[in-house]
């Protein structure tokens, strides 16, 4: 959820620059999605300048302006395009342009989200609604009051592709995403009222034009900062220390005052209540209402994307549970069809519970833990046998062991 920089020239550019959409981008039917469990009518085609049905079931366009004779199609090839991209297989999706998918919220889940993250502003009595458009991952732009959403949340197949390619759905249940939302705003209020221009603001949270790091190493055992987002979010940088108190000060009966009794966070949490007193009623200072890099401007395809995301989030450095993972799992020339990341991520609750059992440590820190090792398991490709109860077994003592050695010896880094 870092915030997303931009130039002024940059900005300029993208707000001027236009290009002539594709025929194929401008007939893309729109597609809205209401629930998990929507009907769809993915089949919907625009019919322009003709009367004539469509022949043998097949929907296609003509256009009342002759066009040039194109290089006739193969039957597969043709049928391929002329099918919803929501009705193609995974693999085959990838391959669709990200403009091309016609997104948006309205009609969607996260329309209601939103209405209700306005409603508990509201009752702040903050005069700010945050603009939101969908793109390629959560983010608020510098200098934009406003937050952007990831596109496959707007969509039952695209949240399947996500988990297919990244093991997670980042805000894909309803307390998560609303849990996202609070932060975002935390930097579009930011922003709108230019609070971290404030002393107050620098000298509890630091400054905020610190440059942002491409790792940060969380300290598990910190009260200095608030625990809202995974993992540990407050710590990567100023910015985000303010963006995650006012999420915890936000949200409805969250009791705030007796959970953070005795943390040394509890002076940034009343210094947010008392900013937010002062701006309570007051109109925004910053009122643009741009969108930077919406969904339909990116040319690029879920293929180019998720390959670009495999890119950022892989570590690239061996971690001190390789051993132990290679040694538990199989190597990918063994050919096993089951990906231990997966395996590691059906289970992920269950081992958690039970190493919060035998440990006495919270959830969310065990839970670092193995995210971590299943983006290791990920990058190693490594593969497992018919899972039984014996390799769960291992499997849970193992991480028991990294737990209790890896988070507190300084080792964990997270990417952001």
């Amino acid at each position: 959820m870092a915030k997303r920089l931009q130039s002024a020239a940059g900005a300029k550019q993208k707000r001027t620059k236009k290009t002539k959409p594709k025929l194929e981008q401008l007939l893309t039917p729109s597609h809205h999605v209401e629930s998990a469990d929507a009907a769809h009518d993915p089949c919907r085609t625009i019919h322009i300048g003709t009367t004539d049905a469509p022949t043998n079931g097949a929907s296609f366009v003509r256009t009342a302006v002759s066009q040039p004779r194109r290089k006739k199609q193969s039957p597969t090839t043709a049928a391929v395009r002329a099918k919803h991209w929501s009705q193609l297989p995974l693999e085959s999706m990838l391959d669709t342009r990200m403009c091309d998918l016609g997104l948006t919220i309205d009609d969607t889940p996260l329309e209601l989200m939103l209405q209700k993250l306005y409603g508990e502003l509201a009752a702040r009595d903050l005069r700010i609604r945050p603009h939101c458009w969908l793109s390629d991952e959560w983010f608020a732009p510098d200098g934009i009051p406003g937050i952007a959403i990831p596109f496959y949340l707007a969509h039952p197949k695209l949240i399947r592709l996500e988990r297919q390619q990244m093991l997670d759905v980042e805000g894909g249940t309803r307390d998560w995403c609303m849990k996202i939302l609070r932060h975002e705003t935390g930097h579009a209020v930011d922003t709108a009222f230019a609070l971290h221009r404030k002393k107050r603001y620098r000298a509890v949270f630091g400054s905020y034009s610190t440059p942002y790091p491409e790792f940060y190493r969380p300290k598990p055992r910190s009260k200095n900062f608030v625990q809202h987002l995974e993992p540990w979010y407050a710590q990567s940088h100023p910015a985000e220390d303010f963006a995650e108190t006012f999420a915890v000060w936000l949200r409805p009966g969250h009791r705030w005052r007796k959970d953070y009794s005795g943390w040394k966070a509890m002076r940034k949490l009343e210094l947010v209540d008392e900013l937010m007193a002062e701006i309570a009623g007051q109109p925004m200072k910053v009122r643009s209402r741009r969108q930077v890099d919406p969904v339909s401007r990116l040319k690029k395809t879920l293929r180019e994307h998720y390959q670009q995301r495999h890119e950022r989030y892989n570590i690239n450095y061996t971690t001190s549970f390789d051993e132990d993972l290679v040694r538990l799992f199989c190597p990918p020339e063994s050919r096993h069809s089951r990906k231990a990341a997966a395996f590691l991520q059906k289970h992920r609750s269950e081992f958690c519970r039970t190493i919060a059992q035998w440990t006495g440590e919270y959830r969310y820190n065990i839970n670092q833990v193995i995210r971590e090792m299943i983006e290791r398991c990920r990058g190693l490709d490594l593969r497992i046998e018919k899972p039984d109860e014996r390799l769960k077994r291992e499997t849970m003592i193992m991480m028991t062991v990294h737990t209790m050695n890896y988070l507190y010896r300084g080792n964990h880094q997270v990417a952001l």
